[in-house]
């Protein structure tokens, strides 16, 4: 008989996008992982079998500063009880972050007590995302394949409406967020010789509290990797996106799940995001019935949230694909993010779903998936299949019996083809 498994990895995703795109790079590499809605009861661990990754999804993104500490403390007791070797706070790959919104700095203070390594890693790049970091500052592509910008001058980051980049080096951004006296590891030492890196992080690490590694290509990863791997042997806080279990877990044959049942009737899809990149999935969409959602309608009037639910419900009972977005039409005036908007989408989507289930469900927006999924009550997400870079197909699991095995696809922003939504028929259709 086998001995049980220890998880030597844990992670807990800013967002519920970042945290399966985590889960994603996870089963790819080999690795038998499972991702929580909250720190899992006895039983649910139990339930998810022997695990080398276990992640927790969170909304740390959207939280302010005290929110984020409330929400990070059980998150490292768990962590620190399971024994992982790395703690990963899985942020955006494009870092962006503001002092009174999903500060990074908050967060890896508040984990970094959790762990036993004086000394924070970040990871600054996701070359397989497109997500360039050379000489602490930060590139990123617009859009799947892309031209690419430095973070301060890419169409949609420095735009953001909640958290813009303005600042593209990285250790600027994160004094900024109170992260102060970072040291780096730049690209031209981590392509040599590794007991060059090694040397260079024992350097840093005796005066600096968090060491910036830049990562422009696979190579680098592979490099981060190596370094972690040996200072994880106290356990370690990494910062950073997917590139940190990318680095962390060599590379082995794909986790591949046993096929699953076919799955028939129509699919309710969400968009809550601003971004170009999700414009131009939602104008593809060809095969969805779409329903805008004014978002000041929805926030203030109880008729026409019941309005769009009923019309909702008539169409997927008739068997048609439902597209809601909040996204402006062509030629409307953007509107502002209202703080409240993405728990009043939840409660939308949770009603529709009571009145009619469905098996498939997609959601575009980091904000408005943590929201929607922690509504929907999963206590879990098991990895299905990657449908595009940056974007996995989860398995839901759930006490609730019309929402246990609903297959589930969480997109960001910036994240997807331009065909993802109409790719999502395709998967576990039966037709």
């Amino acid at each position: 008989m086998e001995a049980a498994v220890t998880p030597s990895y844990g992670w807990y995703g800013d967002d519920f996008t970042g945290a399966t795109d985590t889960l994603a790079t996870l089963a790819r590499r080999g690795r038998r992982a499972f991702l929580f809605m909250r720190v899992p009861e006895p039983q649910q661990l139990a339930q998810a079998g022997d695990l080398e990754a276990v992640g927790i999804a969170g909304a740390a993104r959207a939280m302010s500063p005290d929110e984020m500490k409330i929400e990070l403390a059980p998150v490292g007791a768990f962590f620190r009880d399971l024994g992982i070797r790395i703690l990963h706070y899985k942020c955006c790959s494009t870092f962006d972050s503001a002092p009174e919104r999903g500060n990074i700095a908050v967060a890896a203070e508040a984990l970094h007590e959790y762990v036993a390594h004086e000394t924070v890693a970040i990871v600054g790049g996701q070359p397989s995302l497109g997500r360039y970091c050379a000489f602490s500052n930060l590139f990123a592509s617009f859009g799947a394949g892309g031209d690419v910008f430095r973070l301060d001058r890419h169409p949609t980051m420095s735009r953001h409406p909640a958290t813009p980049m303005n600042e593209a080096d990285l250790r600027r951004h994160l004094a900024a967020l109170g992260m102060q006296d970072i040291g780096a590891i730049h690209w031209p030492l981590l392509a040599g010789d590794s007991e060059a890196v090694a040397a260079q992080w024992q350097r840093l690490s005796k005066t600096a509290p968090a060491v910036l590694l830049d990562a422009l290509d696979p190579q680098h990863v592979d490099a981060i990797g190596r370094l972690l791997r040996c200072e994880s042997r106290r356990s370690l806080l990494a910062v950073g996106p997917s590139s940190v279990a990318q680095a962390f877990f060599e590379e082995r044959e794909p986790v591949i799940n046993p096929p699953l049942a076919l799955v028939d009737g129509p699919v309710l899809a969400f968009a809550g995001s601003l971004s170009p990149t999700t414009r131009v999935q939602l104008a593809a969409a060809r095969s969805y019935k779409r329903l805008a959602v004014d978002p000041v309608s929805l926030l203030s009037s109880a008729d026409a949230r019941e309005r769009i639910v009923a019309k909702t419900v008539a169409m997927l009972a008739h068997g048609e694909h439902v597209m809601l977005s909040t996204v402006p039409e062509a030629g409307d005036a953007p509107h502002a993010e209202a703080p409240d908007l993405a728990e009043v989408s939840a409660v939308l989507v949770d009603t529709i779903l009571r009145r009619h289930p469905v098996r498939r469900l997609a959601i575009a927006g980091g904000d408005t998936s943590s929201r929607i999924v922690g509504r929907l009550g999963y206590w879990g997400l098991g990895y299905h299949s990657q449908i595009s870079n940056g974007v996995a197909i989860s398995l839901a699991r759930s006490d609730d019996a019309s929402r246990d095995g609903m297959l589930v696809m969480l997109k960001g922003g910036q994240m997807g083809h331009e065909q993802l939504f109409e790719s999502f028929l395709k998967t576990g259709a039966s037709r």
